[in-house]
């Protein structure tokens, strides 16, 4: 499990958790990405308005090359395999943790899972355990964190094996982040690199002041970086450098 974390809002952290995750489904891995910003959810949302409706019981995409089901292994069943699920909704992180709606986990787009409606009913550090106990080890699992270094980071950062960071050459945006590594490296769940957004160049200080390597630059592009071409082949290279770096013996990689 790796959390997508940053600094304030707006540094591009939930773009980046849709632009990876695509990146890894075009790499042919079953990635499922989460949205545990339970408070400002809108993980799911940018999914379905940036592309390919996201694979969700209420947007299955058709044709797809493979499509599975992985069925909650709190069911005791624990296995993948072909299925098709009831509709009835785009499917939520507590929905799938808690085996009460299988993942259907498809190779060709990301499975994109939305916030609960009532986060305050869940416990969140609860609940992210319980869905990476669900998704198989060799499926990539993001999380799109809150912002900034904000209370409710902890639990995500906590239930991660491991962190990306996201954010812009600005100087308050380079300073919450160095925080939020702080506190991920307090909690055991060290950066694996750092993504800049919106940068033209990347210096090789933003690598000495997250002690960690920069996994990719995203050039800026408006008003919707995730159609841009250049964006995709960015996070296409960040992506592979993710793999190399660390998926490659952990993940189903075509």
């Amino acid at each position: 499990m790796i959390a997508v974390a940053g600094g304030k809002g707006g540094s591009g952290k939930t773009t980046t958790t849709v632009g990876l995750a695509r990146a890894l489904s075009r790499r042919g891995a079953p990635v499922v990405a989460a949205d545990a910003d339970w408070d400002l959810p809108n993980l799911a949302e940018l999914a379905d308005e940036t592309g390919t409706p996201v694979a969700t019981p209420e947007s299955p995409r058709s044709g797809a090359v493979e499509s599975e089901t992985l069925e909650a292994k709190s069911t005791g069943s624990g296995s993948v395999g072909s299925g098709s699920i009831e509709p009835g909704g785009r499917s939520t992180v507590t929905q799938v943790a808690r085996g009460k709606r299988p993942v259907p986990v498809d190779r060709c787009a990301p499975v994109v899972l939305d916030a609960p409606d009532r986060p305050r009913q869940h416990d969140a550090a609860v609940v992210l355990e319980d869905l990476d106990d669900v998704v198989p080890e060799d499926a990539p699992l993001l999380l799109d964190c809150p912002a900034g270094a904000s209370p409710d980071v902890a639990a995500p950062l906590r239930a991660a094996d491991r962190c990306v960071l996201v954010t812009p050459l600005r100087r308050p945006a380079l300073r919450d982040a160095a925080k939020t590594a702080a506190i991920a490296r307090r909690l055991e769940c060290p950066p694996l690199g750092v993504v800049v957004t919106r940068g033209r160049s990347v210096p090789d200080a933003v690598s000495e002041l997250f002690r960690c390597p920069v996994l990719g630059r995203i050039p800026a592009r408006s008003p919707v970086p995730l159609e841009d071409a250049a964006v995709e082949a960015a996070y296409d290279s960040a992506a592979e450098t993710l793999v190399e770096t660390y998926g490659r013996d952990r993940w189903r990689i075509a």
